[in-house]
């Protein structure tokens, strides 16, 4: 399994971005996608996670400006970010677990200038 994370960049405060994140390889049509963050000197942050039938679960601070969804036949999970913040500035990871095991991305950086 491959995961090929997309989209990050530069954006003012404010400012919306798209990440991407395909899947590609053995995926088994029942699995679980999601979105974290690693901000420099920081843990790895949970964003969301959205299932192979569209529920998802985000953590209190992520609600409101982030966005999970699907899109089962290209094998891709998308994060909409909205009202950027530069604290929002952090390498975006992509997962994907199946069959007990987790996968992840390479990670897209993205950077908030205020």
């Amino acid at each position: 399994v491959q995961l090929q994370a997309s989209g990050g960049g530069l954006v003012q405060a404010g400012g919306s971005l798209r990440l991407s994140c395909a899947a590609s390889g053995n995926i088994f049509s029942i699995n679980d996608m999601g979105w974290y963050r690693q901000a420099p000197g920081k843990q790895r942050e949970f964003i969301a996670t959205i299932s192979s039938v569209g529920s998802t679960i985000y953590p209190d601070s992520m609600k409101g400006r982030f966005t999970i969804s699907r899109d089962n036949a290209k094998k891709t999970v998308y994060l909409q970010m909205n009202s950027l913040k530069p604290e929002d500035t952090a390498v975006y990871y992509c997962d994907l677990r199946q069959n007990g095991r987790q996968y992840w991305g390479q990670g897209t950086q993205v950077t908030v200038s205020s």
